[in-house]
């Protein structure tokens, strides 16, 4: 099963990237992010009520949804959008792609989770992987003020996206199921982005054409709803750091949609990127397999 999940996260989140770049136009990054978590939070409100999902949570508890609203629902996307004005898409990619890093750092520091022994080289084989595949963008980048300041973005964006992920274990250590917390973490991100788009004085119309439209849509059902709520059960199965190595895999597919609708053209360097990928991910995966076991006949012993 969690095999399948993790599957299901890489498909979907790989064609939300896409989905993003089509909603780049008249409407603002705020409020595009705002009625994606809208309609996002709504489904979910609607279905936990009609199939009895949401449970019953403490004043401290929806303080806790709140902050995790604020770092996944929020402060990450509007710092990742702002990095793109400043640094290609692709080193935005690969600082994001450094997440698994940042969620073994924390859970170190906060839990006190130690990785298995295969993790580092894992990672760091498919970091030089995500390199390559974003070579292109790499080459040409100029290191300018610029560029540093959507580093600093992009290091902001993935550091709130680690520190929703610490939340959501959390939440999931005292017994509230990730359906729950998602659903009133993402009502809490709106009420956030609400607050900056009323401070801001931006309008709130909708782009009606088919295209923006239909790639809200995507992001709002199965890149949130969806996409959400499966990756932070993943979380509380596999671990914030091993889940997160989802984020150096959809660029592959976020590359291969490319290909099809945007004429991406793939290079040796690249292929060969895809291939450092896949081996740092089985890697990583495998030695946790036998890291697992591994404690556990030590429990029976």
């Amino acid at each position: 099963m969690t095999a399948l999940m993790y599957g299901l996260m890489i498909g979907v989140w790989g064609f939300s990237w896409i989905a993003i770049k089509w909603q780049q136009g008249e409407v603002s990054t705020e409020v595009s992010i705002l009625y994606r978590f809208a309609i996002a939070a709504m489904l979910m409100f609607i279905i936990g009520k009609l199939f009895n999902k949401l449970q019953k949570t403490t004043l401290q508890q929806q303080a806790f949804f709140a902050l995790q609203g604020l770092c996944l629902f929020c402060c990450n996307f509007l710092a990742f959008y702002n990095a793109t004005h400043y640094i290609a898409s692709g080193l935005t990619a690969v600082v994001m792609a450094s997440a698994p890093i940042f969620n073994a750092v924390h859970g170190k520091l906060f839990y006190r989770i130690d990785v298995s022994a295969n993790f580092w080289p894992g990672m760091f084989i498919g970091l030089a992987g995500i390199g390559l595949l974003f070579g292109a963008d790499l080459a040409i980048t100029h290191w300018s003020s610029q560029v540093l300041l959507g580093l600093g973005f992009s290091l902001a964006g993935t550091w709130f996206f680690s520190m929703g992920n610490m939340i959501s274990m959390r939440n999931s250590r005292n017994s509230i199921q990730p359906f729950t917390a998602t659903s009133y973490a993402m009502a809490y991100g709106c009420l956030a982005l609400l607050l900056i788009i009323a401070a801001k004085g931006l309008s709130l119309e909708l782009d009606w054409q088919p295209q923006y439209v239909a790639s809200l849509l995507y992001l709002a059902i199965p890149a949130s709803v969806i996409g959400f709520t499966v990756y932070l059960m993943l979380v509380d199965r596999m671990g914030a750091n091993n889940a997160a190595y989802l984020l150096l895999i959809t660029p592959v597919i976020a590359l291969l949609v490319s290909s099809l609708f945007e004429g991406y053209r793939w290079t040796w360097y690249s292929s060969l990127g895809l291939m450092l990928v896949l081996t740092g991910n089985l890697l990583t995966q495998r030695k946790q397999a036998l890291f697992r076991r591994g404690q556990s006949a030590m429990l029976e012993g």
